[in-house]
């Protein structure tokens, strides 16, 4: 039996690589979310770039795990 340890090194690579961008974007929409909150209590308005910075990284995230679910799935080919 043959096993290619590169092909496994690249595998774990990208697996830690997307794993850490995810959360990364994530927490970035938390940021998002925390700056609207923070502007809320301050001037009781809303921090407009906040909201969309949220948005667009949950959007990131839901579409990054979607095509992982798309990858994994063989009935979806």
């Amino acid at each position: 039996m043959h096993l290619d340890w590169t092909a496994l090194g690249e595998v774990t690579a990208v697996s830690i690589g997307v794993t850490v961008g995810v959360v990364v974007v994530f927490a970035l929409g938390v940021l998002g979310l925390a700056q609207v909150e923070t502007a809320r209590e301050r001037d009781g308005g809303t921090h407009a770039l906040g909201i969309a910075q949220a948005g667009l990284c949950f959007l990131a995230c839901a579409a990054a795990v979607t095509y992982g679910i798309y990858l994994i799935v063989p009935q979806f080919h």
